[in-house]
């Protein structure tokens, strides 16, 4: 490498560092001094325990369901890279923190509550819109902004342990045997578990990204809307708003589509196939004003610098 591509590299990563730093400094110098009006508010609650799921490549099969020639075939896989970090509950809400909405006078009661059931049992017999209060609930004491994950973002947490529902039929397959076969044999795998009943925290285990108890016998509500498309058709169909949606995904073992006022599965509200064995849910964080201007910051310089090392590199090999 030459001097001069030597003095380009360290000039460049001299001056962008500096320059993120001073960018992060600022907005919190200003949100510290009351310069950018930000809504404090005193934590009235201690909030959950979370895991924060590093940026990687993630693999996703689309929750949509999609149809050709009146048959449904499987979903698109494909590959992502997340770039930003997600925290997200570690454990599904439980029992007794539900109980404390519900004594707030801010959540239903739960349907279906078992009396052997312990405080660190996971709450179920629960709606999505149950689930929506508990988390503006929870946003107001404990200061911070706690929201339903999508199904993209659950299936990121819960990596290995997050189920592909793919039947692996040829999709240009003409043959409806084929598929009625391998979608027979889905459903038998699907079975009912022989305990339902909602066990204590880590009863289920833990994912490799540290997620707790996910695939268990409790299907979690997501804010993904159920969609379906033909391919048949050249429309696009845009994502519906979830406000606007009745049917919500629900993941577990399998992804099981909900209407958003059930409680209990087995009563009805799965459109297809086997229904949950129970409903619950987990949160999301959303952070915060200064940890997205951090969380920027780093992703800018992360890129600046690969950027100048990728040209360093590639000026060194040609000029050699």
């Amino acid at each position: 490498m030459t001097p001069h591509a030597e003095t380009t590299g360290v000039s460049g990563i001299s001056i962008a560092l500096p320059l993120a730093l001073l960018a992060v400094l600022s907005a919190a110098l200003a949100v510290e001094t009351g310069f950018v009006n930000i809504e404090r508010r005193e934590a009235a609650l201690a909030a959950p325990e979370i895991v924060t799921i590093a940026p990687h490549q993630f693999q996703y099969r689309d929750a949509t369901e999609y149809f050709r020639r009146g048959l449904a075939v499987d979903a698109p896989k494909r590959k992502t890279n997340v770039r930003t970090p997600l925290a997200i509950m570690k454990y599904q809400t439980s029992l007794s923190e539900y109980d404390v909405c519900v004594a707030d006078g801010a959540c239903s009661e739960p349907e279906g509550r078992s009396a052997t059931s312990g405080d660190d049992t996971p709450v179920t017999g629960v709606s999505y819109e149950d689930a929506l209060r508990y988390a503006n609930w929870l946003s107001q004491k404990t200061g911070k902004t706690w929201r339903l994950p999508t199904d993209f973002e659950l299936a990121y947490a819960a990596a290995d342990r997050f189920p592909d529902d793919a039947l692996g039929v040829d999709a240009d397959s003409k043959n409806p045997a084929l598929r009625w076969l391998a979608d027979y044999e889905r459903e038998a795998r699907r079975a009912a578990s022989s305990d339902p009943a909602p066990q204590p925290r880590g009863s289920f285990g833990v994912s490799r990204t540290g997620l707790a108890d996910f695939g268990g016998n409790i299907w979690e509500w997501t804010s993904t809307c159920n969609k379906r498309i033909d391919l048949e058709k050249e429309a696009v169909i845009d994502d519906p708003d979830p406000a606007d949606c009745g049917i919500m995904i629900a993941a577990g073992r399998h992804r099981a589509p909900m209407s958003t006022f059930v409680r209990n599965p087995k009563g009805g509200g799965c459109s297809v196939g086997s229904p949950p064995d129970n409903l619950g849910f987990r949160l999301v964080r959303q952070p915060g004003f200064v940890e997205s201007i951090e969380d920027f910051t780093h992703r800018v310089v992360a890129d600046m610098i690969g950027d100048v090392l990728f040209k360093g590199v590639q000026r060194d090999d040609d000029e050699g």
